[in-house]
């Protein structure tokens, strides 16, 4: 997992992709951005997979969307910072950084956090290869 903050092109938003869907899906996105570099191509995407709707849907819990929302606008010296800047329990931040840093949605550069992303779209695969 990367660090660094995405650059996004001038004009555009900087967004991650977060799906549903098997390995086997994750796999083809990798390939696909892999044979475009390869040719040359710019490959400006973050994507973020689960395997299943129930982890996506913990994962991104209305807190953790708050707390993702603030860090994006006004960023975060410490958890401890953004625990009493947004009023919950430094505990409960904490574990929620933890998640979100997991899956790469929240960043940490030392202490810092920061959420570079403008936008963050799901899409659930209802059909393998959907």
């Amino acid at each position: 997992m990367s660090t660094k903050t995405p650059k996004s092109p001038k004009g555009s938003t900087a967004k991650v992709q977060v799906h549903v869907d098997s390995l086997q899906d994750m796999g083809k996105r990798f390939v696909s951005a892999w044979k475009r570099a390869e040719a040359g191509e710019p490959v400006n995407e973050t994507h973020i997979t689960f395997l299943d709707v129930e982890a996506m849907v913990a994962t991104l819990s209305p807190r953790r969307l708050e707390l993702l929302r603030y860090v994006r606008q006004h960023g975060a010296s410490n958890t401890r910072e953004l625990s009493a800047a947004i009023g919950r329990d430094y505990k409960n931040v904490h574990q929620d950084v933890a998640a979100l840093e997991a899956v790469g949605l929240l960043l940490r550069d030392g202490r810092k956090l920061s959420a570079p992303w403008d936008e963050v779209q799901a899409s659930v695969a209802l059909a393998p290869g959907a």
